[in-house]
Parts: structure tokens; C-alpha cells; sequence
């Protein structure tokens, strides 16, 4: 998810969106663990959104 997706979302649906993200972040952390990913770039991936979600999220708060 794009940096201008983000922007674009209201706060409920941020939150929304955090918290789907990170679940995922979580699962697909703990199946890599057991048996490796054929991608790992997905964490990556999946751990960069959801810092951008909270980043948007923080800084709506700050305003």
C-alpha cells in the first residue's frame, strides 16, 4: 500500500487496516519461522505498511 493510498483513508478505516495488516504481519512471522516463505520480501513488505499506517495514524493524532 502507497504512502498517497494512505492518505487518502479516513481514521477508522486506518485503524481498520492497522489492524488486519499486523495480523497478517504475525501470522505469515510465525509461518516463516516454522517452514520458510517461498517470498520473504511479503514481510518485508508487510512490516513497511503497517510502520506507514502508524506513522499516518500518529500523525493525525499530533494534529
Amino acid at each position: 500500500m502507497k504512502q498517497s493510498e494512505i492518505k487518502e483513508l479516513s481514521v477508522e478505516e486506518l485503524q481498520e487496516k492497522f489492524e488486519i495488516n499486523k495480523k497478517k504481519y504475525t501470522d505469515l512471522k510465525l509461518a516463516h519461522a516454522i517452514s520458510p516463505l517461498e517470498s520473504p520480501l511479503q514481510l518485508r513488505n508487510l512490516r513497511k505498511t503497517v510502520a506507514r499506517i502508524a506513522t499516518e495514524l500518529n500523525n493525525r493524532e499530533l494534529q
